[in-house]
């Protein structure tokens, strides 16, 4: 059966379930993409490792990571490799170099530990064409511009800064590196989100 390599192209807010994240997916050698509603704790894992943030005590998937290196175990690649009903199905395929073994895992946790394992994602040509969607320019270009919106970020197109992060705007870029800072030390990562979406902001200007 075919395989196709995926890339992390964007993770923004889900437009149809409320507290949900639109992961989205896309080819590696063409513009078909593939979106995934994961859950808000699992968005801000692989917005945090994506984004290199350190937070003051390793989250979950960290563990896992520490765990797994510990005993010599690694990530080689997370498939995808079935859809049912609208639910996506992966597994992590992992060696100890003596040992291949499959472990079934949540496609967002999978996606979560690839990131931190810095190993591939693949999906199966029959996923892609039954839940695949093919953007135009402008819809590709404003996927990628909201690509990697952390966890309660709240700045995509159409929505409203909150009062919170307007607030942010008043401070420089030093005080709110410093912020930046406190929050991951205080594990405020909601709060993080904010900060870090303000600087990025303020490097885009």
């Amino acid at each position: 059966m075919k395989k196709v390599r995926l890339e992390i192209v964007g993770l923004s807010y889900s437009q149809t379930q409320s507290g949900a994240y639109a992961l989205v997916l896309g080819e590696s050698s063409g513009s078909r993409r593939l979106p995934i509603i994961i859950g808000g704790f699992e968005a801000q894992a692989i917005a945090i490792e994506l984004e290199k943030m350190s937070p003051s005590r390793p989250l979950t998937h960290d563990l896992f990571k520490a765990f797994a290196q510990t005993f010599d175990i690694s990530i080689n690649e997370v498939l995808i490799y079935n859809l049912v009903e609208g639910i996506f199905y992966a597994k992590l395929l992992c060696s100890n170099g003596d040992r291949d073994v499959e472990i079934d895992a949540r496609t967002s946790d999978a996606i979560a530990l690839a990131v931190r394992f810095n190993c591939q994602i693949f999906t199966y040509e029959f996923i892609l064409k039954s839940a695949g969607i093919v953007l135009d320019d402008d819809v590709e270009s404003t996927a990628l511009n909201e690509t990697v919106a952390g966890p309660a970020s709240g700045v995509e197109k159409g929505e409203h800064r909150s009062s919170e992060t307007d607030e942010y705007k008043d401070k420089s870029s030093e005080e709110l590196k410093n912020m930046l800072q406190i929050a991951l030390d205080e594990e405020k990562y909601e709060m993080a989100s904010k900060i870090r979406d303000e600087l990025n902001q303020r490097k885009k200007s």
